[in-house]
């Protein structure tokens, strides 16, 4: 498929999640230019660029192109310079970051899934991605503090370390498990305190503890 094709393809996804879900400029961009048939198993290249999950093995999913332009939108990237994933997954959501942030931090459990999302990163040429393997809930503290840290699998608390590795003012994006449903909920850290809203449903994965070789 010629990279013209697949501009357009992306392009067009990023018209549907529009249609569906308002998004300012710098998002849309940043979905259109993110390749996400690079993301998917070869097995549901037909489906890439439908709005739905898709499973990529070791029992995860790419999120769907829609939740992904929520998630983003949420996370308020503008003005902000160093963002971290907790979940790299498939490195799509993080690949649209790559667009928006100077820097991004993404840690994923799984190994065998961050060594395929970090050749899927090297194919695109995108150079300000890091990638670690562990279990996201410790944070990278290396690299902290971070203006924005994203959540890409459901927790039911916010660990302190990671609280601690955000900046003053800075923005936590989490979907939320609460009364065996999933909210995306916003989190903007004043002082020692979490200021919190809730935003949206979803179904994302759940955080594990521990790494998994």
């Amino acid at each position: 498929m010629t990279n013209r094709i697949m501009a357009m393809k992306n392009l067009k996804l990023a018209e549907e999640i529009d249609k569906v879900f308002p998004l300012e400029s710098p998002v849309k961009e940043a979905i259109a230019r993110t390749n996400r048939e690079l993301f998917v198993p070869s097995g549901f290249k037909h489906n890439a660029y439908k709005l739905d999950a898709l499973p990529i093995g070791a029992q995860q999913w790419i999120s769907s192109p829609l939740t992904v332009a929520k998630m983003t939108t949420y996370l308020r990237p503008q003005g902000a310079d160093k963002v971290l994933e907790v979940g790299c997954g498939s490195g799509y959501q993080a690949a649209v970051l790559s667009h928006l942030f100077r820097g991004v931090f993404t840690i994923e459990r799984i190994e065998p899934l961050i060594i395929e999302a970090k050749a899927r990163f090297k194919a695109l040429g995108i150079h300000n991605i890091h990638t670690r393997t562990d279990d996201g809930q410790n944070g990278w503290v290396q690299y902290a503090p971070y203006d924005r840290i994203l959540f890409s699998a459901s927790a039911h608390t916010i660990p302190q370390k990671l609280i601690e590795q955000l900046v003053e003012g800075g923005i936590l994006v989490a979907p939320m498990e609460v009364h065996g449903k999933q909210i995306i909920t916003r989190y903007v850290k004043k002082g020692s305190r979490l200021i919190q809203e809730e935003l949206d449903t979803c179904k994302f994965v759940p955080i594990v503890n521990g790494v998994q070789k």
